[in-house]
């Protein structure tokens, strides 16, 4: 069988691209958190995006979302400049942060006509979408109650469901498992995985090395501000040149990077 990475080759056009991200820099004062980016994610790609603790993931999920403005150099979501195009952007596209925003004197069920209503959904298919969402995300029991009641677990699931209702090109999520347990959490990887199939670009940031190799075609290693490799779970072993798990791998290439970063630029 063929497989779907082999189907869809990596050297895409930049006009290709679903998410773009040319020569992106975020400074804070004299912290760069952000050095650099060249990135293009096309249609239907599942990346997942690797990174230690503070190496700019986050960061750089926010610019793509148009919450924070670069320093330098360009976010394009669906070709539209995040900043520039914001309200089309924006259309495109469905953002997920590791703790959402939730408006908790809402019901589940009102929340979501809400988010509907944004996306200017028609009633028919806010109904189809939503009713196969709750159901999918076991939601049934928490449509009546105040979000602001809710674990954690189940205001995560709320916040999934909202953010797909409107089927978006492109779907950002930022540590999706935070507060999920198993079974739903292996909802989100089996729906985060249809929707991929079916030409909905996911971008997906997490520590779990092994969901990023379990889901992703390809993978992004952002360390120190700088994104020091990408590519398929094989295309990284070869990269690190250790073979075995993908942990061996983004532990290798993480730490030739912080040994390189420690050589002064005049001997590199």
């Amino acid at each position: 069988m063929l497989d779907r990475r082999d189907a869809c080759p990596i050297a895409r056009s930049w006009k290709e691209g679903m998410i773009e991200l040319i020569d992106l820099v975020k400074r804070f004062g004299d912290l760069t958190a952000v050095n650099g980016i060249n990135l293009v994610v096309p249609r239907g790609e599942f990346l997942a995006v690797l990174g230690p603790n503070a190496a700019g993931k986050t960061t750089t999920i926010k610019m793509i979302a148009g919450l924070i403005k670069p320093t330098s150099g360009t976010a394009r979501v669906a070709g539209f400049d995040v900043q520039m195009q914001p309200l089309e952007a924006r259309k495109r596209m469905a953002y997920v942060p590791d703790f959402p925003f939730l408006y908790d004197k809402l019901t589940p069920w009102e929340f979501f006509r809400f988010t509907g209503q944004l996306f200017r959904m028609d009633e028919a298919r806010l109904q189809t979408s939503v009713r196969d969402l709750i159901a999918r995300f076991n939601l049934e029991p928490y449509l009546a109650k105040p979000i602001e009641g809710l674990s954690h677990g189940t205001r995560q699931r709320i916040a999934i469901v909202s953010a797909l209702l409107h089927d978006p090109e492109v779907f950002v999520i930022d540590e999706p498992m935070v507060g999920l347990d198993p079974q739903h959490a292996r909802v989100v990887k089996d729906i985060l995985k249809e929707r991929s199939e079916r030409g909905m670009t996911v971008f997906f940031s997490t520590h779990q090395l092994s969901v990023a190799e379990e889901m992703a075609d390809r993978i992004a290693i952002i360390h120190q501000g700088r994104l020091i490799a990408v590519g398929t779970r094989d295309e990284l072993r070869r990269q690190s040149g250790v073979p075995g798990a993908l942990e061996k791998a983004f532990l290798t290439l993480t730490s030739q990077e912080a040994n390189l970063s420690e050589v002064p630029a005049a001997l590199q």
